[in-house]
């Protein structure tokens, strides 16, 4: 049997292949089975001075992404002797990953587009895991799908569990079972019940700051080199763009040390409030950067500060996003900054430092498989990024099981 621990986009994907292949497997699940409608009610509470956007719950953070589907770190992976071309492929077919129709871009992305053309930034529009026949235009991306649009870890749980994969949910790792550098099992609270469950094969995909935590209470070296892919949304009053009505990040420009994309911002608008403006007049711009990794986990708790480099990149973008802003109509009396935010831990047991090339720990048949591995931050979505690793491991351990 294999357990996998954590149902985001590692975990889902790993469970499905392999209880497909017929492999005995038991998925753990910290969070509850929810309907994805309700995603953003499970949004984690950040420790005190860290502002991160997670979720826990079947399928993860994967329900409150916007369906973004781009490749990253691809080079460096070659670096490390790890070609995931193949990968790639496959799960941008599997998936259906593509810019969306015309019909799905509204008023935001396309101003944004046009905008950024006249500056010559050499935007695009965002590929994108979702569904326009069933996509209602809704905006309600980041807080969860009404309609299930979009393609979630949740769709890969669900094939897992019609294939004969046992899935626990509300039931928390708490420690491994390690002798003599063999992985025996974990430990877990299912329900406030301690059990155990027994497997020499274990997956962690409870995501950054989940699998450093296991590890890190297993005596394992790891949770020292954290990045968030740090961000923030700038934005002001442009009449009746209705952004918040839009699939959101829908758009792309990509610069040297930044990503920028339109993405309404309840912040801005709160500040905002007081002009006699609507939601509907909101027009913002993320700016995301590769954060260096100045994080940490330590006692159960996440330390983060940014660095000087990672302040430059940020003011590097959000001069770039302001002067979309002003070509795009934005009154730039009304700009407006969130501060600094994360969305997407990783590099807590980094490929090279924490997992070898077959994402394998020091101990014998103790494995992660989330963005705990990458070596370091993208600075874009890394969720098929996640998944191709995923796969690779998933053929790599049906191959040898």
């Amino acid at each position: 049997m294999v357990i996998i621990v954590g149902s985001g986009a590692g975990g889902g994907l790993l469970a499905m292949e392999l209880a497909s292949a017929n492999i005995p497997v038991t998925l753990i699940e910290k969070g509850p089975f929810i309907e994805t409608k309700d995603a953003f009610k499970y949004y984690d509470k950040s420790d005190e001075g860290v502002d991160l956007l997670k979720t826990t719950c079947i399928g993860g953070t994967t329900l409150v992404s916007t369906g973004n589907a781009v490749r990253s770190l691809e080079d460096d992976f070659k670096k490390l002797g790890i070609d995931l071309s193949n990968e790639f492929n496959e799960l941008e077919d599997d998936l259906n990953i593509h810019e969306l129709n015309d019909s799905h871009h509204g008023i935001s992305s396309n101003i944004f587009i046009k905008s950024a053309n006249k500056l010559n930034l050499n935007p695009c529009k965002m590929p994108k895991a979702i569904n326009e026949e069933k996509c209602i235009i809704c905006g309600n991306c980041a807080f969860g799908c009404p309609v299930d649009a979009k393609w979630t870890s949740k769709d890969f749980v669900e094939i897992a569990e019609d294939n004969g994969a046992e899935i626990l949910t509300n039931s928390e790792v708490i420690d491994l079972i390690i002798e003599n550098d063999q992985v025996k099992g974990v430990k877990i609270l299912n329900n406030g019940k301690k059990e155990e469950i027994i497997s020499d094969l274990v997956i962690l995909s409870a995501g950054a700051i989940g699998s450093g935590i296991i590890l890190q209470n297993a005596g394992i070296k790891a949770g020292e080199k954290l990045f968030f892919d740090s961000f923030v949304t700038v934005g002001g009053i442009l009449k009746d763009v209705r952004l918040n009505k839009e699939i959101q990040m829908n758009g792309l420009v990509t610069g040297e040390n930044f990503i920028l994309a339109p993405h309404f911002s309840t912040i801005i608008y709160d500040e905002l409030k007081d002009k006699n403006i609507r939601s509907e007049d909101i027009f913002s711009i993320m700016v995301k950067i590769p954060d260096e990794p100045t994080g940490y986990i330590k006692n159960n708790k996440v330390f983060k500060n940014n660095s000087i480099k990672d302040g430059k990149y940020l003011a590097e973008g959000c001069a770039v996003a302001g002067f979309i802003l002003k070509e795009a109509g934005v009154d730039p009396n009304t700009i407006k900054s969130t501060n600094i935010r994360g969305a997407h831990p990783g590099g807590t047991a980094a490929i090279g430092e924490v997992v070898d090339t077959n994402l394998q720990t020091k101990i014998n048949g103790l494995y992660v498989a989330d963005a705990s591995v990458l070596p370091k931050s993208p600075g874009k979505p890394p969720i098929l990024t996640i998944l191709a690793l995923s796969k690779r491991l998933s053929n790599y351990i049906i191959a040898n099981y």
